[in-house]
């Protein structure tokens, strides 16, 4: 069984200091790396699916919140205000009021829509220190964040979209769901008051889900204080269970910032706001992969993809070269040269690197490579071209597979 908070800092991905803080970790080069290759491959993803990408501040004015309702609901999960002269203003808890002010900032006609605006942006939350752990719950989150605007004839396919997106990032990232479930508001006032509003939403994600086909179970009180939403929950190797992606139809917050756009009829509509989150927070989702992978990451995802290593130093120019084309070509490859150890214990402190190439007197001859991979099995002397080719390849297409038949 692989814990996150120990593997994540034998790998050197990330680590804590408590002049940070607790719950602020730090993200060491390799982890910097899975990160940056997690953000490009949700943009991508989402470019593709007709998703525009935006920046927004992390501070707001507290009237902000006051509007979104963050501020009746949610204040005991956000951080204190802070004075800026005669103005409060807040670390932001998500990212929703910012985009709806971003989308208020123009006029909109129906032609426009659906208008989906998505943005990899910082929020903040005032965990309580007793939850905190790894890189699983912590203060500052990195959230791949999305909000449609639709029509309420839209709303349901593009929430169906969205749960496409995210089933199909799983299958990249050889991860699962445990399991699909239907939130919705328990008693209390933590939640808007406003049956009608429930309802409608809860009717929509219900024809999401069962058009999608997927099994999922209710809960109550689980919720976001302004509407219901799907959760795509995942379990670890000790069977907890968190949320990593989400779905939800929005009612409360197009009112709430009284969004409109000019219908064919020329008069104002108000338009429906479907959130989603594809990989949830990065933090999340790399603890969750860094223990399903048990730090092997699938090949387009590994902060190494490609080591080499010269038998000698004889080799070892020649060995540049090979990371120096590696480069070019976009894989990342390192040497691990004959200095840093015997051969054997280079290729066991290379263990968890999809591929190795090992040069000799003979492979430099013939401008080869004998190439070991990470699941223990040795093709042989391969042409350097060729091999870069085959990890350029399975990059490209994210295979699973090291070494597809050619």
């Amino acid at each position: 069984m692989y814990d996150h908070r120990r593997l994540g800092r034998e790998l050197d991905l990330f680590d804590t200091d408590p002049l940070m803080g607790a719950g602020l970790p730090y993200w060491l080069p390799d982890g910097a790396v899975v990160r940056h290759v997690l953000e490009e491959y949700v943009r991508e993803a989402e470019r593709a699916a007709g998703y525009r990408h935006v920046y927004s501040p992390v501070l707001g004015k507290r009237e902000l919140y006051e509007i979104s309702g963050h501020w009746d609901h949610y204040s005991e999960d956000m951080f204190p205000p802070m004075r800026l002269g005669g103005e409060e203003v807040v670390l932001r808890p998500s990212l929703c009021p910012h985009h709806a002010l971003i989308y208020r900032s123009r006029s909109h006609s129906y032609r426009e829509l659906p208008l989906r605006m998505a943005e990899l942006g910082g929020m903040y939350r005032s965990e309580p220190s007793g939850v905190l752990g790894g890189l699983t719950r912590v203060r500052s989150i990195q959230l791949n964040d999305a909000h449609i605007f639709c029509t309420l004839e839209q709303a349901v396919e593009e929430a169906r979209a969205a749960l496409g997106l995210i089933r199909r990032a799983y299958d990249d990232l050889g991860i699962r769901a445990s399991r699909y479930r239907l939130s919705l508001p328990g008693d209390g006032g933590k939640y808007v008051s406003d049956p009608h509003l429930w309802d409608r939403a809860t009717a929509l994600l219900k024809e999401v889900l069962d058009g999608v086909g997927v099994a999922y179970e209710s809960a109550e009180g689980e919720a976001a204080f302004y509407g219901p939403k799907i959760d795509v929950q995942i379990t670890d190797p000790a069977g907890r269970e968190s949320t990593l992606s989400t779905v939800q139809i929005d009612f409360h917050q197009p009112e709430r910032f009284d969004l409109h756009y000019i219908g064919p009829d020329g008069a104002k509509h108000r338009p429906v706001m479907v959130h989603r989150s594809v990989i949830g927070s990065v933090e999340r989702l790399v603890a969750h992969l860094v223990e399903a992978h048990g730090g092997a990451f699938p090949a387009w995802l590994a902060p190494v993809q490609l080591v080499v290593l010269p038998v000698s130093d004889a080799q070892e120019e020649q060995a540049h070269d090979v990371v120096r084309q590696a480069l070019a070509r976009g894989i990342r490859a390192e040497l691990a040269a004959p200095g840093d150890g015997t051969l054997a214990a280079r290729i066991r402190a290379a263990r968890l690197v999809p591929y190795q190439a090992v040069i000799g007197e003979r492979e430099a001859d013939a401008d080869c490579a004998a190439v070991r991979l990470r699941d223990g099995r040795r093709p042989g002397a391969v042409p350097v071209h060729d091999l870069l080719d085959r990890i350029a390849a399975r990059d490209g297409d994210r295979g699973a597979e090291l070494w597809a038949a050619a």
